[in-house]
């Protein structure tokens, strides 16, 4: 859904329109009344239900007395700058965290390989010997 939002405008009466390869939609398109801003302006909203296709140019055109022409806005799909870093912040964000929390586990592994743990004989040993006793009995 593409959402076409006018502020701040007088008089109250004004057209929005929607056009699509420069032809106007009439179809799958509302609009709110124009809503009083409470200070003499006025606002409007007009919505256009439609998923546009690559190659297509979707533009809103705002018709109003204070304008000298109507007001044309081109639908531009390209995300803006600001997204696209929070984006990579992100995401590195993610990478930092997930080889630091394998740089942990592999520093907690190393830390506790050959620590000494008592044997079912009640003997000490190293982890890996404890294993190697547990598995062969010499009688």
């Amino acid at each position: 859904m593409l959402v076409c939002s006018v502020y701040d405008f007088y008089p109250k009466m004004i057209k929005v329109s929607w056009h699509r390869d420069g032809k106007e939609v009439t179809t799958d398109v509302t609009s709110t009344d124009e809503l009083a801003d409470g200070d003499w302006y006025y606002q409007i909203h007009s919505h256009l239900e439609y998923t546009p296709r690559s190659g297509e140019k979707i533009s809103c055109v705002v018709d109003h007395v204070s304008l000298d022409k109507p007001l044309v806005n081109v639908w531009d799909p390209s995300m803006p700058e600001s997204e696209r870093n929070k984006i990579a912040i992100g995401a590195s964000g993610l990478i930092l965290g997930l080889i630091l929390s394998l740089a942990g586990f592999i520093y907690y592994k190393s830390k506790t390989r050959g620590r000494p743990v008592q044997t079912s004989s009640g003997q000490l040993s190293t982890l890996p010997t404890a294993l190697f006793h547990s598995r062969f009995k010499f009688l």
